[in-house]
């Protein structure tokens, strides 16, 4: 395993063919196992380098801090914890397993990085659900795992970033298993924390309906264990926040309030019902967390048999970590900068302090698209980071029309490049600008205006 500060100069368990983003290549070699490309391919180097970093296994980074907080939380509770699985799996893993159509937009090229048509870059934890309901040994699992995605360019999103996700299964089979269930709930750990819950007795509704298999008793214990599961888990990382800042001589009022949640209902493609919960923070209300019961076809694509009966969630570490230890921009979970990394010890939530504020230097790019156009705005977004990497702040459409005359369609990107650790020149900007108007024009057909 490399460690953190490694020069990516001297990353050798990964290695590309070719460098540049939109050369082709024959094959991409990641830990010694080869994957011919072929059409699907459109991974970038800048990407590769990532793969090797594991922040969820490092102690003293807020994001593995965060890992090992709810891997303390959850011990002797029932939970397998998964955190070594390597992120390039199958498309059966990532979608077929799971139900994702054929037509769905997270099988595109312009949000998933693929190696070949049958490997890439997992886009959430979920694509070892399947093995882990198999070879679980214990009622219940955790993940943890960084995922890729393309994405767009602000402080909050990342084409890398790091998940939570946790399932719990009962089977039918066993005696009194609704007995069982009610057990397992009061073994949960009681908190001090204030619930609003107007579904708790009542989780069945019509914009939230259950599945048919489920009995309304099912889905009420069901539901009730896995909402105990997650305020206990919601409480244990936020007390431990404001134990630390308090420790650290924040006085900000906010240390001083009761911890309040909310459970809404919400949509998710695996679970019905579903609902989401929000936790009171530093004055508003934060998303916190995605969660329901699993959907049966899910529990019979994972071959455990008619007889189960299961709850799932989901957690995006990095924008909790960010609320935890103030950080105010994503890229400086992935910054070697020693200024950032001497900050975080493990064990310990502390607030980020900044180091330097490097002035912007924005750039437009403006073009005509060709009639037949397949350009996503994800695709400029992977442009722009292939050739800005992390000096890459932020990308956005500023402009958007279609000539009244030609019917042709115009879009226009504003693009700020900024560094988190020097300042940037005019001259090297206008080199990598005049790079990503390049590869617009030769990859897709694009005319600049």
């Amino acid at each position: 395993m490399l460690k953190l500060f490694t020069p990516r100069s001297l990353i050798s368990t990964v290695r590309c063919t070719a460098r540049a983003y939109s050369a082709p290549v024959k094959s991409l070699t990641v830990d010694g196992k080869t994957y011919p490309s072929d059409e699907w391919t459109n991974i970038p180097p800048f990407i590769l380098d990532l793969i090797q970093r594991k922040l969820h296994k490092n102690p003293d980074h807020p994001i593995g801090i965060l890992h090992d907080l709810v891997k303390k939380s959850m011990n002797g509770m029932g939970y397998t914890i998964y955190d070594e699985f390597h992120p390039i799996v199958t498309k059966f893993q990532n979608f077929d397993v799971l139900g994702f159509p054929e037509d769905h937009p997270g099988r595109s090229k312009s949000d998933t990085y693929y190696f070949n048509k049958e490997h890439l870059l997992r886009t959430h934890t979920s694509a070892h659900e399947h093995e882990c309901f198999q070879d679980c040994k214990t009622p219940g699992y955790l993940i943890t795992a960084d995922v890729y995605r393309k994405d767009e360019i602000d402080r909050t999103h990342y084409p890398a970033f790091h998940q939570l996700e946790g399932a719990r299964y009962w089977s039918r089979l066993e005696p009194n298993y609704l007995e069982k269930i009610q057990q397992d709930i009061d073994s949960i750990p009681k908190t001090n924390i204030i619930v609003e819950d107007p579904f708790r007795d009542q989780p069945i509704t019509e914009n939230n309906p259950k599945q048919t298999y489920m009995t309304p008793e099912e889905v009420r214990l069901v539901a009730t264990h896995l909402k105990k599961t997650i305020e206990y888990l919601v409480n244990q990382v936020f007390e431990n926040a404001r134990e630390s800042a308090k420790k650290a001589g924040s006085t900000e009022p906010y240390l001083n309030e009761p911890l309040k949640v909310r459970w809404v209902e919400a949509y998710f493609p695996w679970t019905g019902p579903s609902w989401e919960i929000e936790v009171w923070w530093k004055g508003e209300w934060l998303e916190c967390c995605g969660c329901g019961i699993v959907q049966r076809q899910v529990l019979l694509n994972s071959q455990l048999g008619e007889d189960k009966i299961s709850w799932a969630f989901g957690i995006g570490l990095d924008r909790i970590a960010m609320l935890l230890f103030g950080i105010p921009d994503i890229r400086l979970f992935w910054s070697l900068d020693e200024r950032f990394h001497k900050q975080f010890k493990r064990g310990e939530i502390s607030t980020f302090a900044p180091y330097s504020k490097y002035p912007g230097v924005k750039r437009d790019v403006s073009f005509w698209l060709p009639s037949e156009s397949t350009l996503h705005c994800n695709d400029v977004m992977e442009i722009v980071r292939s050739h800005a990497g992390d000096m890459a702040e932020s990308v956005e459409v500023v402009d958007e029309f279609v000539h009244p005359k030609t019917g042709r369609k115009s879009q226009c990107y504003r693009i700020n490049y900024q560094s988190m650790e020097r300042n940037l020149t005019n001259q090297e900007i206008n080199v990598i600008h005049g790079n990503v108007e390049n590869d617009l024009t030769t990859r897709f057909d694009v005319e600049i205006r």
